[in-house]
């Protein structure tokens, strides 16, 4: 008979009141936004089942061109922005971990210097506006088109990867672009799956920079006009561009439409984690190495 763990039970508990406490919340704003407008102030902070059944909340955030064209945005912004992220990460990361050139280590110092002392703001701003950058996706999508610190982690990831698998493509007569794109880039699918989770949600996030170098509505992501909506309680932008009638408007609780928006921005960043977390548990090389 085996022994009652009490450190793993408590170690259980521990986590299973974390995750009710990151839960809670959520699933209160999805019965928010499900719930009968009427009966939306019935909920209370803990209730995650919906006072009726309606979908009149997500019918009227999605009849808005502006939510639609946002969405739209940041779908663009987030998918060029990783590819950006991604390519030229990866790029730097071969050359630095797999070849020697002169000048290496002055390099890597001048990274260190960077991801140290980061720029500032204003800083930022008029780099921006000498390259006429301001009000254009290309403000969000290159900035930052290298993090040093993943690049750092994609440095260690292809270092660990055993230098007979290059020497053997060397001596089949692989040069360089052969060897990162046949077999660095397959063995580190893991590495690669963990920055696109990063840059991906780095990019769907963005609001602080839409707001400064973004001035056309019609380019602001969505989660510039989520804060819009749910921080300056702007509840004419909510419903601009909408025909409903004075009957569904004295109905409308704009409570339950924010929750509605927040639930629509959220559940992109739902759907990717599952397709990119399968990556996690595999082996780096995958067979890459027989004894």
């Amino acid at each position: 008979m085996r022994r009652f763990n009490w450190s793993r039970s408590i170690i259980y508990t521990i986590l299973f009141i974390i995750t009710l406490a990151i839960l809670i919340p959520v699933l209160n704003l999805v019965a928010m936004s499900l719930s009968d407008p009427t009966r939306v102030k019935e909920l209370s902070g803990l209730d995650v089942i919906p006072k009726g059944f309606s979908f009149i909340n997500y019918e009227i955030i999605l009849s808005n061109p502006l939510i639609l064209k946002s969405i739209g945005n940041s779908v663009f912004i987030t998918l060029v922005g990783t590819f950006i992220n991604l390519f030229f990460t990866a790029l730097s990361a071969y050359v630095l971990a797999r070849t020697n050139f002169v000048g290496k280590k002055v390099v890597l110092v001048f990274l260190i210097a960077i991801m140290v002392f980061e720029p500032s703001m204003i800083t930022e701003y008029l780099l921006m506006k000498d390259l006429n950058l301001l009000n254009t996706y290309a403000s969000l999508i290159l900035y930052k088109a290298i993090n040093v610190y993943y690049l750092f982690i994609l440095m260690r990831f292809f270092q660990e990867i055993p230098e007979s698998l290059i020497e053997a493509a060397r001596i089949d007569g692989a040069g360089h672009f052969r060897i990162f794109t046949s077999i660095v880039l397959p063995l580190s699918k893991p590495a690669l799956a963990t920055l696109t989770l990063f840059y991906g949600v780095y990019h769907w996030n963005e609001y602080f920079r839409a707001t400064i170098y973004l001035t056309d509505q019609n380019k602001w992501p969505l989660q510039v006009v989520l804060r819009q909506f749910v921080v300056t309680q702007d509840n004419t932008t909510m419903l601009a561009g909408l025909d409903l009638s004075p009957e569904m408007l004295a109905i409308l609780d704009f409570a339950s439409l924010q929750a509605s928006t927040i639930i629509i921005a959220v559940i992109p960043l739902l759907l990717l984690y599952p397709l990119i977390l399968k990556y996690f548990t595999k082996g780096t090389m995958d067979g890459g190495v027989k004894d």
